[in-house]
């Protein structure tokens, strides 16, 4: 498939927070859901053995690899448009280790605009697009629509300026000292702010932002819309950040049980309160779970 490639999956893995498995997972549900042959780059701190068949693994370039880079901005994020790592030759979807896919990948690649378009999660009011475009130039770049980046899709021979630009900064401003540098989702942001989309949220969301909130009313009204929950049976990809909401976990977790977040967001463990994405994230790190116990024995 890797010859006949037509894109790239990107995963990246440092530290011992995610493993091989849950590396396989991801990839053989990509694998068993694409409509469209990928290849997969695995950039990471050190080889790693029992990775699936057909992963490339690309070393992380030494600067992305710095202390400060591996803490809650994830700097290191940016190696993905460090240029040499990871191909030219297609377009590419990053995808967080704790993303769960459902469907088909390959539709993400239809939403760029072109080869410069770098797409991600909506994660600020200020909307990704034309407002957004405008302020960042009113502002002299001061103000931003911002991304989030658990899915990123890029072509990399049109973001390498990325990695270089954030290079020459941290250097001029000795260190982590200019604000957009703050985040690897806010740098990617500002610096290719001309060009940045927004993935659509029928397509994929982020699991606190879609399927939590303060109010327990809230949870379930949102709930019993039946335009909502077509909607999200039709999402191809969600992503589970967030140290309160840990996939395995989640199956530890009784019928109704409550989570609350930093952020005073609530999850309620029910198919009255997250309707049918209960039992695909159950279904999926079940498998996960057997997968695991397979490798220990």
């Amino acid at each position: 498939m890797a010859d006949l490639a037509e894109w790239q999956l990107v995963l990246i893995l440092w530290g011992t927070k995610y493993g091989t498995q849950e590396v396989t997972q991801l990839v053989e549900t990509v694998r068993a859901t694409a409509s469209r042959p990928f290849r997969i780059v695995l950039i990471t701190d050190r080889d790693r053995e029992n990775m699936p068949e057909g992963v490339i693994q690309r070393p992380f370039p030494e600067f992305f690899l710095k202390p400060e880079f591996l803490g809650p901005g994830c700097q290191a994020k940016l190696a993905m448009h460090e240029a040499g790592v990871v191909p030219q030759d297609l377009p590419s979807i990053y995808v967080d280790l704790d993303t769960v896919v459902f469907g088909d990948l390959s539709k993400f690649l239809d939403l760029s605009k072109s080869d410069k378009a770098l797409v991600l999660f909506q994660s600020t009011l200020l909307p990704i697009g034309a407002i957004g475009r405008w302020l960042y130039r009113v502002t002299n770049k001061r103000r931003y629509a911002r991304g989030n980046s658990s899915i990123v899709i890029y072509h990399p021979k049109e973001t390498t300026h990325i990695a270089e630009q954030f290079r020459s900064l941290f250097d001029q401003y000795n260190g982590l000292n200019f604000k957009p540098m703050v985040a690897d989702e806010r740098f990617m942001s500002w610096a290719q702010q001309d060009h940045l989309q927004a993935i659509p949220r029928k397509l994929a969301v982020k699991f606190p932002t879609e399927f939590m909130l303060p109010w327990k009313w809230a949870i379930v009204l949102r709930a019993s819309m039946p335009w909502v929950r077509r909607r999200w049976n039709g999402l191809q990809a969600v992503t589970l950040p967030g140290v309160e909401v840990k996939g395995q976990q989640l199956l530890e977790m009784k019928e109704g049980a409550e989570v609350v977040d930093r952020k005073g967001r609530r999850l309620i463990w029910s198919d009255r309160a997250i309707g049918p994405m209960k039992q695909k994230l159950t279904d999926y790190y079940l498998a996960l779970d057997a997968r695991e116990k397979e490798n220990d024995q």
